[in-house]
Parts: structure tokens; sequence; C-alpha cells
């Protein structure tokens, strides 16, 4: 049990940040799912800009780090490149 005031507002941040990094984790590896089971081009094109944007994002804010944002980008841009 926390017994600082400073403490215990740690806590409370650590268990929101926690909760927000999972949702936005979950999220950007079910848009990537999605992404890589298309077939049209058209539809997987449109779809990987929204992803792209997703990815940059969430490695801007650290989320997940810039490199696994890029390695994720570019093994989509294949996918769909080879459609």
């Amino acid at each position: 049990m926390a017994n600082h005031k400073s403490s215990e507002k740690r806590i409370r941040q650590t268990e929101k940040r926690r909760i927000e990094n999972r949702y936005w984790a979950k999220t950007s590896r079910n848009a990537v799912r999605r992404v890589r089971k298309m077939t049209d081009k058209a539809e997987a094109t449109a779809a990987l800009n929204k992803v792209s944007a997703l990815l940059d994002r969430l490695g801007r804010k650290h989320i997940i780090s810039k490199n696994k944002a890029a390695n994720l980008k570019s093994k989509l841009a294949k996918h769909v490149n080879s459609l």
C-alpha cells in the first residue's frame, strides 16, 4: 500500500496509462491483421494509408517503438504491392 500522496498519484497514472496502451496496442494489431487478410488491391491501399497513419502516431507517442512501426508499415506495403 502506498504511503505518500505522490506514490498514490503515480499508481493512478500508471494504471490509466497501462489501460490506454493496451487499447492502442490491440487496436493496431487488429488493423494490421485486417489489411493482411485483404485481397482487393484498391481496398487494401485505402486501408494501408489509415493503418500507416495509426502506426506513425503510436510510434511518436512511444506506445510502440518507431522501428516496429516502420517494420510493420514496410511489411504491409509489400503485401499490398503484391496484390
